[in-house]
Order: C-alpha cells, then structure tokens, then sequence
C-alpha cells in the first residue's frame, strides 16, 4: 500500500498568491501550525503500524492500539491532539461513506446545491470538480490533502468530502483528530486504500519513544506544498493576481477568491467552545458508515450507567 502525506502550507505564501482566504480557514479552526510541518517519512514503520493497528469504538471516543519495536502505542483523539498540537475536544467528527444522513449541522441538500452551485437541485449527489469554483476547489483540495487523506480521483467531491468542505466554509469547528481516527479505521478496512497520514504519523512514533526503522526518512518534495507545483497538477493557475480553473476550452475565471459565506460568532479568548457537543447531548447519536457496517457515535447519551456505554466494538486489520 501506497504511504501519502500531508500537504504543507505556507502562510507567507498563500497571503502573497491571493489566498489568505483559504489561511483564514485554516487559521480558524487552529490548524496552522501541524499544516506547515516538514516531517519526514518513514515508509516501514507507516507499513508496520497499520498493520498491527487495531479500533476500540466506544461512544466516548475511540481507542487506537499498535505496536512497533516492542512499544505499544495506545491513544484517543485527546492524546492524538495533545501530540499533534491542534484542538481535539469539541467539533463535527462525522464519517459518511455511502448514506449521508441528515443532521443538526449537515444538510446534505443544501450542502449539494451550494457546491454544485445548482439551487434548482432535487436530490443529493456527489459534485464534479468542474462544478466547483476556484475558491471552493483550494477547500476540496486542502480537505482531501490534509483531513481526509487520499491520493487521486480530484474530480469527484465525495459525501465526505462535500461534509468538511461545507463544516470550513462555514466556519464550524472540526475535530480533526477523531476524524483522522474514523479515517484510519475505514482504511484498515479497505484492501487498497492509501496509507494516510505517513508525515504525521511521524510525531505520534516520536512522542512514544519509538526507534527509528528506516535510517533516513522521506523528505517533503515541491509537489507536497500546498503551492504552484501541486496547484498546477490540479488544473489550477494564476495569471495576473487572478485565479483561472481547468484548461483549453474549458478554462474560466473568478475576478476574486471567494470568501467564506457566513461568519462565526466571535469567541471569547481562550474559549474553544463554541461549538461544544455538550449543546446537543440531548440529541440522537449522528451515525456514520464506516464501510464496514459498522457505526460511529458523535454524541454519547446522558444517561450515566447503561450497558451499551462502555461496550468495545474492536476492528483489526484483517489484511
């Protein structure tokens, strides 16, 4: 299986190519500093994590177990931010494979309509990149590059995709870590998926004391910063402070990056919960495919003490 990495992103450089808007999203949801590290990769201990890793899903959060050099890793969302640096107690974690259900922040409709920028749309669909403008194309690929990883297929935005892209233009928190976490669980389950999150990986083998296994990792290359190798590959340019999509014929035009559509309220400093779960613990879980059968709780019940509570669902790579 093929090891992908993160794409790195620059904040001098996207404010200097007229996409301080894109940063401001990245900003917001406290990301800036894991996006613009040059972690190398180990290709080997990636391999051999993943195939000794295995899931406890519990309604609380869920547990990553592997081993490697006779160190065994073991870490929740929690642990994972508190390694990674980012914000992992509050934020949609949603995973949505092939049903995408209706909840208190994803409207599946709404959300197909705003993309494929068709208001006359009567049914959920996934949205072609030629439909995209270029502003919501830079989201499609910072969320398919740096929170749901894979590698290829850029002209499709998935249910998955299309959830995230719509959380960041809104500008709702996002718990990274557990969605890295259902991430990685879908492809233990899959037989060829992409191996996600090789540069990141790199800090969680550091912060357990793991040896090294290759004498010298990958380091990053031009086309794995966030910037104009990687930008042109995806059909995207710039020519004279403007932004121009796809190519030939087919080429077109925005006379500026479009902006976020709607404004978060103002948070106090220092308060990270403004989008607390605790608000809509009263609802029912939001359950996500996994691809597998298997279901994810968002929210866990307020009732203390039921028999469900504490019940492990353990997934292993079975490859």
């Amino acid at each position: 299986k093929r090891v992908i990495r993160s794409k790195i992103v620059r904040e001098g450089w996207m404010n200097d190519n007229g996409l301080s808007n894109v940063m401001e999203l990245i900003k917001r949801q406290r990301w800036e500093n894991i996006f613009k590290r040059r972690e190398l990769v180990h290709i080997d201990a990636v391999k051999e994590f993943y195939a000794k890793m295995s899931v406890i899903h519990l309604k609380k959060k869920d547990v990553v177990k592997s081993s490697m050099k006779g160190v065994v890793m073991e870490f929740d969302h929690e642990k994972l931010a508190t390694i990674l640096g980012v914000p992992g107690t509050n934020g949609i974690c949603e995973y949505i494979k092939d049903v995408w259900e209706e909840s208190k922040y994803t409207k599946p409709l709404e959300i197909t309509r705003r993309f494929a920028n068709d208001e006359n749309l009567m049914a959920t669909r996934r949205v072609k990149s030629g439909e995209l403008k270029p502003f919501q194309r830079f989201v499609h690929f910072l969320v398919m590059k740096n929170v749901v990883h894979r590698f290829g297929k850029r002209d499709t935005s998935s249910f998955l995709d299309l959830t995230y892209m719509d959380q960041l233009m809104s500008r709702r928190l996002v718990n990274l870590p557990r969605v890295m976490i259902r991430h990685m669980s879908y492809v233990i389950s899959m037989k060829d998926h992409e191996l996600p999150y090789g540069d990141w990986l790199t800090m969680v083998f550091e912060a357990f004391g793991v040896p090294s296994v290759d004498k010298k990792g990958e380091e990053p290359k031009r086309y794995d910063y966030f910037e104009e190798t990687f930008l042109t590959m995806c059909k995207l340019t710039r020519e004279n402070g403007v932004w121009w999509i796809g190519s030939g014929e087919n080429r077109r035009r925005d006379d500026e990056v479009e902006a976020p559509e709607e404004e978060a309220e103002e948070e106090e400093e220092g308060n990270e919960a403004e989008f607390d779960w605790e608000a809509v613990i009263d609802e029912a879980a939001v359950e996500g495919e996994s691809g597998s059968g298997e279901k994810f709780y968002d929210v866990e019940d307020k009732e203390q003490g039921s028999p469900e509570e504490n019940e492990e669902i353990p997934k292993k790579n079975s490859t």
